[in-house]
Order: C-alpha cells, then structure tokens, then sequence
C-alpha cells in the first residue's frame, strides 16, 4: 500500500501537466519554515538555527510568503558583467522573482516576472548571455525571455516586470537546456503529441531575444531533463561534436546534435531498478555522468541513490558504481563544480559529494544543509533545486515548501 501511494503521488509530480491553481499569497506548502527563519546562522554543532547543517552556514534568503508564491521549483543564478553583482533566479508556482543576493548582510527582493499563462508548481530556467528563458509546464506558456541587465536599474522594488519577448512554437515544456558555447537552446519535455514526441526542440538562440527555431529530435521520446556539451573528452571520436546527454524516464541516451538538420543516435543505457531516469550531470572531464532516479527510493527501497556512468566511450558506456546516501530522501537536480557534486536531494536538502576519487570508486558525503527540517522522509517536499557557481562561493538553494536560501561553506 505504501509503495502504491508513493508511486500515485510519483506521477502526478512527473507528468507533462499542469496546476491550474491561480491562488497567490503566504499560504505554504506543509512544512515551509517562516521567512523570519531565514536568517543568517553559522553552522555550529550540527545546526544553523533550526537547519540541520555540516560544514555549510545559512547566509540568509526570502521566503515564499515576501515572494508572494505558494511554492518554488528551479533556481539558476547570474552574475552581472559589469557590476559582478550577484542574482538569484528563482523560479515560483506563479512566475519568476530576481533577488539580488551580493550583499548577504542586505539581499533584495527586486521583483517578479508573473507567469505567461497560467500558475504551474514546475517551472524552469537557465542564463545565457545576460539573459533568462524560461519554461513551464503551464499551457501555452512557450518561453519567456528576459534581459536581466534590466535589474541594474529597478529604482523601487519589488517590481512586476514584462518579458522582452515569448517564444511560442511550443506550449507546455518541463525544462530548458542551454549550451553557452554554441548559443543554443534546447527545449524538452513539451507535449508528447507534437512533431518531436515531448522529445527536444532546437532554438538557435545567439541573437539572444529572438529565437530560431532549428528542429529538433524525436527519435527516442519524452525527454525529461537533459544536459548538452561541446564536446572535449576522453572518447576522441566525438571530439568537438555537440553531444546529448538526455534522461528520458526509462532510459539514458545519447546523441550527436553537432548537425541540426540531421541529429543522430549515439546509444541508449539501462540500468537495473529503473524507478524513473530523471536527471544529471558530467564530471567536467567528461568521463563520468551523475544520474538520479526520481523513483527508485519510493518503489524500490533505496536510501537516496546515485546511479555513476563510465562514459570513457560513449558508444558503449557502462555502470561504473552506486552511491547510496544516508537518508531515504529523494534525489532530485545534481550539479558538478570541480570535484564536488550538488545534490538537491528534497527532504534531506542539499548534499555536497566529494567526487575527487570517483574513479576508484569512492564518493563520499562532505556536507550538506537541511533546509527542511521536519523529516528526511521519500516525499515531495524540501530542495527542488541547486546552483553553485557564483564566483563568490555563495550557494543558491530554491526549497518547494519555503523560498530561497543563500549557503557558503563554513571558514
């Protein structure tokens, strides 16, 4: 019975749908921590005020009730050219709020970008060239895009701001992946039904506020969550092609989108105990890919798992070995940085793995920071997701129940 529970809530979280629910206000989702929780707070003794904590401290954030949102999802961040200022992108059931995070002792809520359609607990977005796209799963959503220059200059904040343009080919679309070093864009899980079967849609996005469409590939399905690389690893037959990396729900693929018109299939990986292939992410050698599976905890009885594959040739790539975490929390959005790996990991917060050895094998826990502190429980509830790679070694963390928080690893 519990599996079946897990299973049916599993679903609904995954599906290519949407929440029609276009209420707003300081209603939490269960278990949200109050934004007067969101303080600064060393870490000492294992906590962080009420935060369970490991070598990270909690620099402060905002919480869902002053970003006027019932939930959060996706969060990626920005760093002004010019200013080096410091932007945390943070995606909401009900639109897209910018906070400027430079100075932790004063963060500013600067404002929000509303939804294009409707309101959608998913929602997603990536940078490219100083500016956001983003994507939801709400109907006829497309892709808004939006010239984050334009925060240098908010004089009264929060503000409601308007996209610079909407891209529209598409409707619904669970995520957007860019690849900075070719200016492209690559929209996937879109509606199962459309010309490339929910699969990728190819945007040339180099004259950065208005997209091309450039096709796309629908030769293995819905694609949930992806990562596209310029190429440069250990397998020199794909030297300098632009290479896929897709989680496609039952399986891995891979494939060579170096030519537009005529992307190819690479090859496609199982593994045992396939709950649902969500998401992840290259080691920056590109010999290793982190992969977690939103659903094999619930149906299958793991601990958090993460699934490491040998891409030394991606014509054949192998299980090189598991990681098991300490919680029975779900593991959602991973993300590499030098020899450590970011896992947003729901309930158990962010994790921080050490990958510095993961070719003899061994990853090992080196922190982590518990932004949902009432359970560790396989539940859809805590970290949606992760981004480390602000220059200051800030850390910004979006949590579904209760807003965005700014980590850094503890002196």
């Amino acid at each position: 019975m519990k599996k079946t529970y897990f299973l049916l809530v599993s679903l609904s979280l995954l599906c290519s749908c949407s929440n029609d629910d276009s209420s707003v206000g300081d209603t939490m989702p269960p278990d949200g921590v109050d934004g007067t929780d969101i303080v600064a707070a060393e870490c000492v003794n294992g906590m962080a005020g009420i935060f369970p904590c490991s070598g990270y401290d909690l620099l402060g954030g905002v919480a869902l009730s002053v970003l006027t949102a019932n939930s959060g999802n996706d969060i990626w961040g920005w760093t002004d050219p010019t200013t080096n200022r410091e932007y945390a992108v943070v995606g909401l059931n009900n639109g897209t709020a910018f906070v400027d995070i430079t100075d932790e002792n004063n963060m500013v809520y600067l404002g929000k970008l509303p939804t294009a359609t409707g309101n959608s607990g998913w929602r997603d977005v990536k940078v490219y060239q100083d500016h956001a796209y983003i994507v939801s799963e709400a109907p006829g959503h497309g892709m808004q895009i939006f010239d984050l220059t334009r925060l240098r200059n908010v004089s009264s904040p929060p503000e409601t701001f308007t996209a610079d343009n909407r891209y529209t080919e598409f409707g619904n679309a669970h995520n957007v992946v860019i690849n900075e070093t070719t200016g492209f864009a690559y929209v996937v899980g879109t509606a199962r039904d459309d010309a490339f079967n929910g699969g990728v849609h190819f945007l040339n996005i180099q004259d950065q506020k208005n997209p091309i469409a450039a096709g796309g590939y629908a030769d293995n399905g819905y694609t949930h969550d992806a990562q596209v690389v310029s190429y440069n690893g250990p397998d020199a037959d794909y030297a300098g092609s632009e290479i896929f990396i897709g989680a496609n729900e039952d399986q891995i693929v891979i494939a060579d989108f170096t030519d537009k018109d005529n992307p190819t299939e690479i090859t496609t990986l199982q593994y045992s105990n396939i709950g649902y292939t969500h998401q992840g992410w290259f080691t920056e050698d590109f010999r290793y890919f982190i992969l977690g599976d939103e659903l094999d905890e619930a149906n299958f009885g793991f601990d958090s798992r993460t699934l490491i594959f040998d891409l030394q040739d991606l014509d054949n790539p192998v299980l090189h070995h598991t990681y098991i975490g300490p919680t029975g929390a779900i593991d959602h959005n991973g993300y590499v940085l030098g020899d450590q790996f970011f896992l947003a990991n729901y309930t158990a917060g962010v994790r921080i793995l050490n990958i510095t050895n993961i070719e003899g094998s061994t990853v090992v826990e080196e922190g982590f920071f518990d932004t949902f502190p009432a359970n560790d429980i396989t539940d859809f509830n805590g970290v949606w997701s992760v981004y480390p790679y602000f220059a200051s070694g800030k850390i910004i963390v979006n949590d579904i129940n209760s807003g965005l928080f700014v980590i850094q690893k503890s002196n």
